[in-house]
């Protein structure tokens, strides 16, 4: 494909899906010209075939680079420039929101859907490489989870780290999730966002802003965030936003990380949720103890079948869980068993919070409260309720809202490492020797006679289905009561004094 079949595909890729009108062509050409620094441009003869986006990109970013108007051939520089060619073809703010507002007074869920789809066709949402991304189930005996190999997002090359370095101190935007991100230009050490929508919605009577996380790990995956930039806060307040949303949104999930270090997510500056069209390994979990809070007889509860320490509380009635979330979130905040190994704070620094997540079961209202604990000893510096150094082979990153419910996100470098193992065990060579496999030895060696054979078409699926099972040791470890007898009576001590 030539640079001029590129622009003419790239117009018709915009009208074919919305982004720009058939009266819209023509000045859609000549902002890619001038994105492009083209003088002139001559339109092929004959029709040209639908491409797919990211190579109808690749042909105008190498084109710009061989011509020195892309400065660098490098995965950072390319996605600020591709961002900017994509951001001509976006439709203003204005635009996007009035469409979404129009749709949602038909059906939430058609609002969404139709938002969904117009922050993959603008790229901001880039397909191809969530397409990357490697995805499977396991069967453990808390059910099937999910395990992710994120491949989707991009790593900064040393030039850019280099370039970043010689650039002034800037805050603005404050932070990835602040408004402010919409339409900006982005630099090398923050992403370009020319084709970045948001749209407002008011949660508990407050502005907030829905978004799409542009690596959605899962079907759906939104950001809700604060209009302020205020920090992360599991509070009353935050319950009451949580059932807000979903009570508006009710096909959605909505949760929040835990507003501590450890426990908590990758932006705790920023006030802010995930949710999305998605049923969690956790949410299918069942109750498997009732229990009852006095004063609360209408609201259903009980202790979920899950890895993680886990309160589930029903009712038709969401200002009743607000009430009730709120009285077990300020009871778990100072509560201490010692013999638990469980501290409401050490030294002054507080170690007790809640993951909560809210749903919608039919026309009742859902609530799952995550107990968390952040304490640290020296045998488990990075958390007594988090990976333990013996599972940092596969994961070592926190457990956030995304872990809690029964995903896991596992970094890019095992796509390479598992493979690896999984050719060693056919082989039947030393992994302890290979670099890539030498951190994985001794968990690999130890499942190597659990399997009749591995074979070049079986291995990597017991390797994966391996790396399933460590992922739910890892939320067993991340879980303050154990499932054992003793962990569950020491849960419900806590429960009968709330």
């Amino acid at each position: 494909m030539e640079v001029n079949e590129a622009i003419q595909a790239l117009v018709d890729y915009a009208a074919r899906t919305g982004l720009i009108e058939e009266e819209e062509r023509v000045w859609a050409v000549n902002s890619l010209l001038e994105g492009l620094k083209l003088d002139s441009w001559t339109a092929p003869q004959a029709p040209v075939p639908e491409w797919p986006l990211a190579e109808i990109l690749e042909v105008l970013l190498d084109d710009a680079h061989a011509r020195g108007v892309l400065e660098e051939n490098s995965v950072v520089y390319r996605d600020l420039f591709d961002t900017m060619l994509m951001g001509r073809l976006t439709p203003r703010p204005g635009q996007v929101v009035e469409r979404f507002r129009t749709l949602r007074a038909e059906s939430p869920q058609a609002a969404t859907d139709w938002y969904y789809t117009f922050s993959q066709d603008t790229n901001y949402i880039r397909r191809d490489r969530i397409a990357r991304d490697m995805q499977w189930k396991v069967q453990t005996e808390y059910g099937a989870l999910d395990i992710t190999i994120n491949l989707s997002k991009p790593e900064k090359d040393p030039r850019a780290i280099a370039a970043a370095r010689e650039l002034p101190a800037s805050d603005y935007p404050r932070c990835l999730l602040c408004r402010e991100n919409e339409g900006y230009a982005g630099r090398v050490n923050h992403p370009a966002r020319q084709n970045h929508r948001v749209v407002p919605v008011t949660i508990n009577d407050s502005p907030w802003y829905l978004q799409y996380s542009p690596y959605v790990y899962y079907p759906e995956h939104c950001i809700v965030f604060n209009g302020a930039h205020v920090p992360m806060k599991i509070d009353r307040a935050c319950f009451a936003k949580l059932l807000d949303f979903v009570g508006q949104f009710p096909h959605y999930f909505v949760g929040s990380n835990a507003d501590l270090p450890i426990v908590g997510g990758s932006i705790l500056a920023h006030d802010h949720f995930q949710g999305g069209h998605y049923a969690f390994p956790m949410e299918k979990a069942p109750v498997d103890r009732e229990v009852e809070f006095p004063g609360f007889p209408d609201v259903k509860a009980g202790i979920v079948r899950w890895p993680m320490s886990v309160l589930r509380i029903t009712s038709a009635r969401p200002e009743r869980l607000v009430e009730l979330a709120d009285r077990i979130l300020t009871s778990w905040r100072g509560y201490t068993d010692e013999a638990a190994f469980v501290f409401a704070e050490t030294e002054g620094e507080p170690h007790n919070t809640i993951t909560p997540i809210a749903r919608r079961r039919g026309q009742a209202y859902e609530l799952d409260l995550v107990l968390r604990n952040n304490i640290t000893t020296p045998e488990h510096p990075l958390g007594v309720y988090h990976p333990h150094a013996e599972l940092h082979h596969i994961k070592k990153e926190n457990i956030g809202l995304i872990e809690v419910m029964g995903l896991a996100v596992l970094p890019a470098r095992l796509k390479a490492e598992l493979a690896a193992v999984a050719d060693h065990l056919v082989q039947g060579t030393s992994l302890r020797e290979d670099p890539l496999t030498a951190s994985h030895a001794e968990w690999a060696e130890g499942f190597r006679h659990k399997y009749a054979s591995f074979t070049a078409e079986n291995a990597l699926g017991l390797v994966e289905q391996e790396t399933g099972l460590v992922f739910a040791r890892v939320l067993e470890h991340a879980g303050v009561y154990k499932r054992s007898p003793e962990g569950q009576e020491a849960f419900l001590r806590f429960i009968r004094q709330v």
